[in-house]
């Protein structure tokens, strides 16, 4: 006779049963809470991130815009319309001005160098910003500028959506504007004689437009350009969005520096948002 053996094994007992599945729950309780605020806290840092670079960015594009810009010729204003304020006079009166204007030279042909040989303008920028002041006749409307290629400084002003017979010339220690009818070669043909009261430097800067930056109703910052190249002229050429969801932009000027700030908001979720605020200073 054969006996077989088996040896009995306890089973977990319902009160351990109850105490494992609750001391689970428990863990993936914890577990789940902490996965939760990694992903919340992940998605708040994008939106910062995002809010941040997008303002840098924007800041940016406006500081290689104002580089440009002729001095004595930034100003604010309360609106488009309103009264055009020279930045340096800014005070308590006007501190939350919304458009921020300027003339800006012409940057784009006068980096720019010709490479055709067959004028014998090879190598040379657009407009040199040099005039021979001795070659000029007083009641003359030609301005000789040596080293200029005008002709190619009228192709790229047309390339960009302007026209040079728009344009003006500042001479150096003056806010005063010179009308252009035209340019060749190496001589600016102005609208009129420059008045002999008037002191002419060897050295101009021809501008085509002006610039400005506002925000809009919906909480867009707006620049303005391609607009008449005169202080605080009318605001009424071509614009572009630089940036979304603007809740704040301030500027102030001092000592031929310019202070701007910016913030923008970024969406999170349904009901929440995020605003991150970037400060650029431009001398």
């Amino acid at each position: 006779m054969i006996y077989i053996f088996q040896k009995q094994r306890s089973a977990f007992s319902m009160l351990e049963l109850i105490f494992v599945i609750v001391i689970l729950g428990i863990v993936t309780s914890i577990g789940s809470a902490i996965i939760a605020q990694v992903y919340e806290s992940y998605i708040v840092q994008r939106a910062q991130y995002r809010a941040t670079t997008k303002t840098e960015l924007a800041l940016q594009q406006i500081a290689n815009r104002l580089r440009y810009a002729i001095p004595g010729t930034v100003v604010s204003r309360p609106d488009k319309t309103g009264t055009a304020t020279a930045i340096t006079e800014i005070g308590t009166s006007n501190v939350n001005d919304k458009v921020l204007q300027w003339v800006a030279y012409d940057g784009d042909s006068f980096e720019a160098i010709s490479s055709s040989t067959s004028t014998g303008a090879a190598r040379r920028p657009g407009w040199s910003g040099f005039c021979d002041i001795d070659a000029y006749t007083p009641g003359s409307t030609t301005l000789p500028t040596p080293g200029s290629n005008l002709d190619l400084a009228t192709a790229i002003i047309s390339n960009l959506g302007g026209n040079i017979a728009n344009a003006n010339i500042f001479f150096p220690h003056s806010t005063a504007a010179f009308g252009v009818a035209s340019g060749t070669g190496e001589n600016i043909t102005l609208d009129t004689p420059i008045p002999s009261s008037t002191t002419i430097y060897e050295r101009y800067k021809l501008a085509w437009s002006s610039y400005a930056l506002e925000v809009d109703d919906n909480g867009d910052l707006i620049l303005h350009y391609n607009f008449t190249p005169d202080i605080g002229s009318d605001i009424n050429g071509s614009s572009s969005i630089l940036l979304h969801h603007v809740t704040n932009f301030r500027f102030k000027g001092s000592e031929g520096s310019l202070r701007i700030k910016i913030c923008k908001w970024e969406r999170i979720g349904e009901d929440a948002n995020i605003t991150a605020c970037k400060e650029k200073v431009i001398f």
